[in-house]
């Protein structure tokens, strides 16, 4: 008889090992001669050595279901241990649709015509501006893109960055730190990570510098290289930092700059740069610009009505400015 300790690395051990080591007692089924104590985030298993051999692997390939869904249960288990977890894993796997598996198992997937085209234009180009109103998913597809990517191991880490301008409010007038004034700014940045990624291994990521989260300032005089990088809130830049954070772009990094153009709290006299970056760089090949509307929202119903009304009363506006 011998005895080994197999470590569950990366995983809350309640997620692993079940409620009430629910998971824990399926193994326990399927291996009845073997000794099982799960304590923290290892289990220790004492048994035959042939059967240890076959445990660990398949303890293994329960901790690859785990992080590649973030989501292992019961049933899952069973199947896995069964021997049908192969071709179950598969099917999940090549669903085309499908671009992270988020918290629980959920399928984070793009769900519109223009976030498709979105998920289609990044694999194809360098760098791909997608535009759009409020609520049309611009950041959170581009942030699965960005997980996808990780996880493929298709690039190193990722860069998240936005620029400090919201709203006419001023960051000096925030209290705390400088890291407690930006992070406001940053947050959904951060909800839409932790929808896709378990909330521990986040900030392991971030600990680690695999995941970057920064204001735009912070990316001056960088080289981005490996990386998937997203600047969110675009329409707030001035043309000038647009340019300096496209000359940030290393080889081997992808790009995604998201916006909304009708919701610019730069100062009036102050160009937006993503407007203008739409017509300087429109016709260089790599570059691609998605075009969102009310048609791609995908939060409330009434978000789609909100912006529908706004675009009818800012063309007669418009028609008013012309008479």
């Amino acid at each position: 008889m011998r005895e080994i300790v197999i470590p569950i690395e990366n995983i809350d051990p309640i997620a692993f090992f079940g409620v009430n080591d629910a998971n824990l007692e399926v193994l326990r089924k399927y291996f009845p001669t073997l000794k099982m104590v799960a304590r923290g985030s290892e289990i220790k298993v004492s048994g035959d050595e042939v059967l240890l051999s076959t445990f660990r692997l398949r303890v293994n390939q329960l901790a690859e279901y785990y992080h590649k869904h973030n989501n292992l249960n019961e049933e899952i288990v069973e199947v896995l241990l069964a021997g049908k977890g192969d071709s179950a894993s598969k099917e999940q796997a090549t669903n085309s649709d499908v671009l992270v598996y988020g918290q629980n198992g959920i399928q984070v997937r793009a769900r519109s015509a223009n976030q498709k085209r979105m998920v289609e234009s990044s694999e194809k180009n360098g760098i791909v501006f997608a535009i759009g109103p409020a609520g049309t998913g611009k950041t959170y597809t581009a942030v699965a893109l960005a997980v996808r990517a990780l996880k493929k191991q298709e690039i190193r880490r990722i860069v998240l960055t936005r620029p400090a301008v919201e709203a006419g409010e001023n960051l000096g007038f925030l209290p705390g730190d400088l890291k407690e004034k930006i992070d406001p700014y940053l947050r959904p940045l951060y909800d839409a990570l932790n929808d896709m990624i378990p909330a521990e291994k986040v900030r392991k990521y971030i600990e680690d510098g695999v995941i970057e989260i920064a204001p735009l300032a912070f990316m001056r005089g960088r080289t981005l290289d490996n990386a998937f990088v997203i600047l969110d809130e675009a329409q707030n830049t001035t043309e000038s930092q647009l340019k300096m954070f496209l000359t940030r772009m290393g080889p081997n990094a992808r790009f995604i700059v998201t916006g909304d153009i009708t919701q610019i709290d730069l100062p009036r006299n102050m160009p937006s740069g993503l407007i203008k970056a739409a017509q300087i760089l429109a016709n260089i090949k790599g570059i691609d610009f998605i075009y969102l509307d009310s048609a791609d929202v995908v939060r409330h119903k009434l978000v789609k009505e909100i912006i529908e009304a706004y675009e009818v009363n800012s063309n007669k506006n418009k028609e008013t400015d012309t008479k």
